[in-house]
């Protein structure tokens, strides 16, 4: 994880899109989506199943390795409100694992909107902490700061005849909108113009490495 500062806090970035916050010990992430093979099987049209799986086991790393006890969830969580009740057993397991043993916090997004918990943790349609608001969707003109995720924001560069492609968090001043977390997701180019009309101007894409995050202005 690389460090980085936003709205006077400081932050951990990972590779895979989540934030550790060391001062409240949690990690937040957005958009796992979990359960969207199988919801895509459900209308015939029929993927590998172990995304649920892939996705959960790097969230357990990432949180071994932040040694965060709270855990935010910024929306989007299962593809649909019913995915919970579809996950299979192992991935059942080392969800309520997880989530009995963190102070774990389901912040509701479009796709699941209605989910009613069987996993553990516990619901919110948006949470404040420590004068930061923790949302599925940012806000146009709200001028509290806000970390948000929705858009799955990915960073799109072309490189001597390549074209490359990096999950990456956008940022503004008051703004910051998490890429997805989850292994089936897309994205949405990180200088689309409804994510630069949210996060206003003075955007950046923010791309986690190694050992350092990569700052690259989005022109609007």
């Amino acid at each position: 994880m690389v460090p980085f500062s936003f709205a006077g806090h400081d932050f951990f970035a990972s590779a895979d899109g989540a934030v550790h916050w060391p001062s409240q010990s949690a990690l937040l992430v957005a958009d796992l989506h979990l359960e969207k093979a199988s919801w895509f099987a459900r209308l015939g049209q029929m993927l590998p199943p172990y995304d649920s799986i892939a996705t959960l086991t790097a969230l357990e790393r990432d949180i071994e390795r932040s040694g965060a006890t709270q855990l935010y969830c910024l929306g989007d969580s299962f593809h649909d409100r019913f995915g919970c009740d579809r996950l299979p057993a192992t991935a059942r397991h080392l969800l309520t694992e997880m989530t009995e043993r963190l102070d774990w916090v389901w912040i509701t997004g479009n796709h699941d909107a209605g989910f009613i918990d069987h996993c553990g943790g516990t619901i919110a349609e948006e949470v404040v902490l420590d004068g930061i608001v923790l949302r599925h969707e940012a806000i146009e003109g709200d001028s509290m700061p806000e970390m948000s995720g929705h858009f799955h924001p990915k960073l799109r560069l072309s490189r001597k005849g390549r074209n490359l492609s990096r999950r990456c968090f956008v940022a503004s001043a008051t703004k910051l909108i998490l890429p997805a977390y989850g292994t089936l997701t897309g994205g949405l180019d990180a200088s689309h113009p409804e994510i630069l009309r949210k996060v206003g101007p003075g955007a950046s894409a923010l791309v986690p490495v190694t050992d350092r995050l990569l700052r690259f202005p989005i022109a609007a």
